[in-house]
């Protein structure tokens, strides 16, 4: 019988991220580690983490500063590094941090049971090899240890679009899609153990099976998805706009479970800006997109990104981003400040911007979008809405869940619904969520 010890497993950055420490929970459940939410308590730490801004980076270290202290009091604890930061650093995490353990890249997810066992045993290693596209296809992990009623499956990994602010494509690699037929089976048995909603998951979801010979194409697994008995929604993240097609648009029209909702990012509103950062498209062209799907499924639900002081980035630029928010009216949008990203084209760029000016375009682009987002959410005020009930709420006495929009319900109910489908009068818009009753 294998002894049960504790892992601490601290997630950073994307979706992308939270479904890879979904897998690794389900990895080091085999060979008989189980979740705890203290650190102190813990025999096993993992960060899984994220590069993708430098601040997210600083995040990672700063934590690793504080286990040092837990392991001089602990010496026996293992503390290991995963993601982003693994795959950009490799082994000088191992060289530079003496109390770290073990390191583990984006595509090396699979050899993490081996690497723990290796590191009980005092041995320390680094895995942060790039794996070529046929070998990574049987490589995978999934966990089948059902959590919830909600699901990432992720369909496609890495991006080849090479924008030059962003160092996805060095550190999570070329795009590369999973058969479809593990996807739908994977699909099916979440189906069969309870989950009622699943996420396809991508760092660029809209070009899954594009360079797959024989593969289908993102709207027909889209198709076959949503025929699967037992799943009553559908949901997909990150898109890329220029890859959003008019048959995928078309499918929220045509597609009763697929969610009115879509994660697109923008990144800036100026032109001149949207081509330096290689994004493909116009401000024009997005607009046009944001458009069709609000006439193919009024109330859809746009959310999306948005970076402020990318270098050259003027105020007539910024103004233009700020009325890219007017006009589309997002729900929500995450917004950050330029970080220089290494290997990325954009570290080599001069044009830079004060931190201060950074900040303070920031500050007016959270200040405006946060007066949209209110609006938007008491704009549901007397509706009813149709809601999956997720969990217990963190206000007491409350459950929560989510409409088809994505927006967050707290309602005061019996957490036995948990795992439903309810009828909710929302009964107040709130900055960051809904709230709402029970229909009769």
């Amino acid at each position: 019988m294998i002894k049960e010890k504790l892992l601490y497993l601290q997630t950073f950055g994307c979706q992308m991220n939270v479904s890879d420490s979904e897998k690794i929970a389900g990895l080091l459940k085999n060979i008989g580690y189980r979740p705890t939410n203290d650190s102190s308590l813990a025999d096993l730490i993992i960060l899984n983490t994220c590069s993708v801004r430098a601040r997210a980076e600083e995040k990672v270290y700063n934590h690793l500063v504080q286990y040092k202290g837990l392991k001089r009091k602990r010496p026996k604890i293992l503390i290991g590094v995963g993601g982003c930061v693994a795959q950009q650093e490799g082994e000088r995490l191992l060289l530079n941090i003496p109390h770290l353990d073990f390191v583990f890249g984006t595509h090396n997810l699979h050899l993490l049971p081996e690497l723990v066992l290796s590191a009980e045993k005092g041995e320390r290693q680094a895995e942060t090899d790039f794996i070529d596209n046929d070998s990574r296809l049987d490589l995978f992990p999934v966990d089948n240890s059902t959590n919830g009623v909600s699901r990432f499956v992720t369909v496609m990994q890495g991006c080849d679009n090479f924008c030059s602010y962003c160092i996805v494509p060095y550190v999570r690699g070329r795009e590369i899609s999973r058969r479809s037929a593990d996807i739908l089976e994977e699909i099916s048995q979440l189906a069969a153990k309870g989950v009622k909603e699943v996420t396809l998951l991508g760092q660029n979801v809209n070009s899954y099976g594009l360079k797959s010979d024989g593969e289908l194409d993102f709207v027909t697994l889209l198709r076959q998805v949503s025929e699967i008995p037992g799943i009553e929604r559908l949901r997909f993240t990150t898109s890329h706009p220029k890859d959003f097609s008019r048959q995928l648009i078309d499918c929220f029209a045509e597609m009763p479970k697929l969610c009115k909702h879509v994660h697109l990012p923008a990144q800036a509103g100026s032109n001149a800006v949207l081509s330096a950062m290689n994004r493909g498209y116009s401000r024009e062209e997005y607009l046009s997109l944001i458009g069709q799907l609000k006439t193919v499924s009024p109330g859809i639900q746009i959310t999306g990104d948005i970076i402020v002081g990318f270098p050259g980035e003027t105020e007539t630029d910024f103004q233009e981003t700020l009325s890219l928010l007017e006009e589309v009216r997002y729900t929500d949008v995450f917004s950050f400040i330029y970080s220089k990203r290494p290997e990325t084209k954009a570290a080599g760029y001069t044009d830079h911007i004060s931190q201060k000016e950074k900040q303070m375009r920031l500050d007016r682009l959270l200040a405006m979008q946060r007066k949209i987002t209110l609006e938007n959410n008491r704009s549901f005020e007397g509706s009813v809405q149709e809601v999956l009930v997720e969990g217990e709420s963190r206000r007491g006495g409350q459950i929560y869940g989510r409409i088809s929009g994505n927006r967050i319900v707290n309602i005061t109910a019996d957490p036995a619904l948990v795992g439903q489908m309810v009828r909710v009068t929302i009964t107040r818009g709130e900055q960051n969520s809904l709230q709402g009753e029970l229909c009769n």
